[in-house]
């Protein structure tokens, strides 16, 4: 294949060739264009190019790059390249065909409007819906957020189906007939095929329409943000959040009611109540949808939509931030950012919201060739130069299996970019996102910012920095393992504070009744209530808020406040609270809940002014929480341990995982001594980590030696 390349573009690359030779060769999974210059010196090596979908990996090489997930590559060799140009600096450089996926000729769904079992039971606006014999299944009972477990154990006969149709079941008719649903998901395996059986059984139940991000793709937040501006009746979320994907990993679904929020513990108790006692499934015999590409298919009267995954989210995000304020920091030429998406969800969303919109670099290598987008040139390079040019996005292309990592934004499974920012002359802001795209984690250059510490930073600063909260917050709530550091910026503000038990949906009531603004959780989620679901790109977009407020009239070569600044200063202010969070993955069940019931009754001998080494003992408690708006009560959330000088010991099961037991402990101290405020963590917390393992026997009960992760 021969490429001709422009003269005003080919002047700017290198003045050694005018046009370039391409040779293509492909088989059934990739395709690979090996380029040399024609014209002047030859290059050093010719080099080659694999894609992926809308998405550029150069080698300088001769060789294929391996690449995971390689039945997602689309090849079309005879289609003609575009090549950059200044307004669209990301071709299209293949056409676009729903990627093959090699397990699913090999799916076994039963319930499907073709089998063979089924029978005509309604002609439902003008469907035909057939009726799918079914049993119960156990293991249907959601936990924290949703229905989570291995795939393969999704993949049986009729588990997914069982469970959505469980879920129409346990609605009132009011709530879906004729109405509104969106469908959306983290890109994970299996999506693909589950969306096919929920839009089947929409249709089968009477649903009006569905609404689908493309190709099934649409983040948590997005859903959310979608459901309340369309006023959908509500929406399924495909997902099991930070936990990782495959063929052998985790899949997950939950629904969020009309105002956006996760369904409450009264929904879900119903939707496994009637997982026990279902004995049909009502499926509508149409084909499957091709969600590849934008628009409307319709099936007599029910409809189903295939809409961008970003733009109304992205009009959300416009709505709330000061967009020119942020563009003004990250244009600059002496600030660096580095988002790592963890080939997860929002990488659909780095490149629309911090490239086009916000002017962050993303560079793009063609044939040895940089454009950059945050200074709007080209620059010629060469291959040698390769390793030295650093992308604003990092791991952005949305995969399956999350390119086989583990999309949890913390300082384990976040390593890569973690040392790039602790690197020499690292970036000066970093920040990474989950599965779903509802976590976050915040860096400095060469520091580390703690979830509980960013949520009261952001608190403390959006009123002057984000245009939303001009007015001030209404008020701030935590989960109660969550550090005490927003407790005292709502003290300070004079603002409402609320301790919920872990789980978004307890933030929701509070924001309904209009009680509730910014609010988080120790587990890397944040947010506010222009959604009512915690949201990553939200806190990346606060934090760069407050940094650009806090350069907004630094001139070039003035030294700039950085990361590490706003927190030191917040320390000074409000005082530090020493947090870490130990976390043991995957422990045996049965060990996990002897230690949290040995727990439990220790609580319920002990009292107040009970010495554990050289710490008083204030109260000991399981945390029940009281709904203050509907009265609602949730127990055994938590087993406490208070001491009198604030210090705080907590243990908790969680309920996110697909397999086994997560035992949570965490460990908290409060230190006003700004003298004291730099040192580690680790070591500030160790005499009160080693006390908390001690009282509750951790390693006696779980085996465990050390913890998966700490944070």
């Amino acid at each position: 294949m021969e490429i001709s390349v422009p003269k005003d573009m080919c002047q700017l690359w290198s003045s050694r060739f005018q046009t370039i030779n391409a040779t293509t060769t492909h088989n059934s999974r990739f395709s690979t264009l090996s380029l040399s210059s024609c014209g002047g010196a030859p290059r050093r090596q010719s080099m080659a190019f694999s894609f992926r979908t809308e998405s550029l990996f150069l080698s300088p090489s001769n060789k294929l790059k391996p690449m995971a997930n390689a039945s997602s590559i689309l090849c079309t060799p005879s289609r003609s390249l575009s090549f950059l140009n200044s307004s669209s600096p990301f071709p299209n450089l293949f056409s676009r065909k729903p990627p093959l996926n090699a397990q699913s000729s090999s799916l076994s769904v039963v319930a499907s409007s073709t089998s063979p079992s089924s029978t005509t039971v309604a002609e439902s606006q003008g469907l035909k819906v057939n009726s799918v014999p079914t049993k119960p299944i156990e293991g249907q009972k959601t936990g924290t957020s949703g229905l989570r477990k291995k795939v393969k154990v999704f993949m049986q006969e009729n588990y997914v189906a069982n469970w959505i149709q469980a879920l129409f079941d346990s609605l009132p008719p009011e709530d879906y007939k004729n109405g509104l649903l969106v469908l959306g998901g983290d890109g994970r395996y299996f999506n693909k095929e589950a969306a096919q059986i929920i839009i089947k059984i929409a249709a089968g139940n009477g649903a009006g329409k569905i609404l689908v991000g493309k190709e099934g793709i649409m983040s948590t937040p997005a859903v959310s943000a979608v459901i309340r501006k369309r006023k959908a009746n509500g929406g399924f979320i495909m997902s099991a959040s930070h936990n990782p994907g495959g063929p052998d990993y985790d899949w997950g679904i939950k629904f969020n009611y009309s105002s956006g929020q996760p369904a409450p513990e009264s929904i879900t108790d119903k939707i496994y109540g009637n997982t026990l006692s279902i004995s049909e499934i009502k499926m509508a015999d149409i084909p499957d949808v091709d969600l590849s590409c934008l628009g409307v298919t319709k099936y007599g009267n029910f409809n189903v939509e295939v809409v961008d995954p970003v733009s109304d989210y992205l009009e959300l995000m416009e709505n709330v931030f000061d967009f020119l304020l942020i563009r003004s920091l990250l244009s600059r030429t002496d600030f660096r950012i580095v988002f790592d998406a963890m080939h997860a969800v929002t990488g659909a969303y780095a490149k629309p919201i911090f490239v086009d919109k916000l002017g962050a670099t993303l560079v793009c290598f063609a044939c040895g060739i940089l454009y950059c987008l945050k200074f709007n040139y080209y620059l010629s390079l060469t291959v040698d130069v390769w390793d030295l040019v650093q992308d604003s996005i990092l791991n952005g292309v949305p995969l399956e299996d999350f390119g086989h990592g583990h999309p949890d934004p913390n300082l384990t499974y976040a390593k890569e970019l973690v040392n790039i920012m602790y690197g020499e002359n690292g970036p000066d802001f970093g920040a990474a996102s989950d599965g779903d795209g509802d976590r976050n984690m915040i860096l400095g250059r060469g520091f580390f910012v703690t979830p509980s510490d960013s949520v009261a930073i952001i608190a403390a600063n959006a009123q002057e920095a984000i245009p939303y909260f001009q007015s001030g917050p209404k008020g701030l709530a935590r989960s109660m393992p969550t550090s005490g550091a927003l407790d005292r910026v709502a003290q300070k503000l004079n603002l409402p504070f609320f301790e919920v038990p872990t789980g978004w949906k307890f933030f929701g009531n509070l924001m309904d009744a209009g009680k509730l603004s910014i609010c988080g959780e120790e587990s890397f989620g944040t947010g506010s209530d222009h959604i009512r679901e915690k949201d990553g790109i939200w806190a990346v977009l606060a934090w760069l808020s407050i940094i650009a407020y806090r350069n907004k009239d630094k001139k070039p070569g003035e030294k700039l406040v950085s990361v590490s600044d706003v927190v030191k200063e917040y320390w000074a202010t409000y005082g530090r609270n020493f947090f870490s969070r130990y976390d043991y993955e995957e422990c045996e069940s049965e060990g996990a809940n002897k230690m949290i019931e040995y727990l439990r009754d220790l609580v319920s001998k002990s009292k107040a002014g009970d010495k554990h080494g050289n710490y008083a003992l204030q109260f000991a408690d399981d945390f029940t929480y009281t709904d203050p708006v509907d009265g609602s009560v949730a127990s055994k959330q938590g087993v406490r341990f208070v001491f009198t000088d604030g210090s705080r010991i907590i243990f908790r099961l969680s309920g996110t995982g697909s397999a086994g037991a997560t035992v949570r402990m965490y460990i908290e101290q409060f230190e006003p001594d700004v003298s004291k405020h730099e040192m580690d963590a680790q070591t500030a917390l160790k005499p009160l980590i080693d006390l908390a393992l001690s009282v509750s026997k951790l390693k006696d009960f779980t085996g465990r030696e050390k913890p998966t992760v700490i944070t």
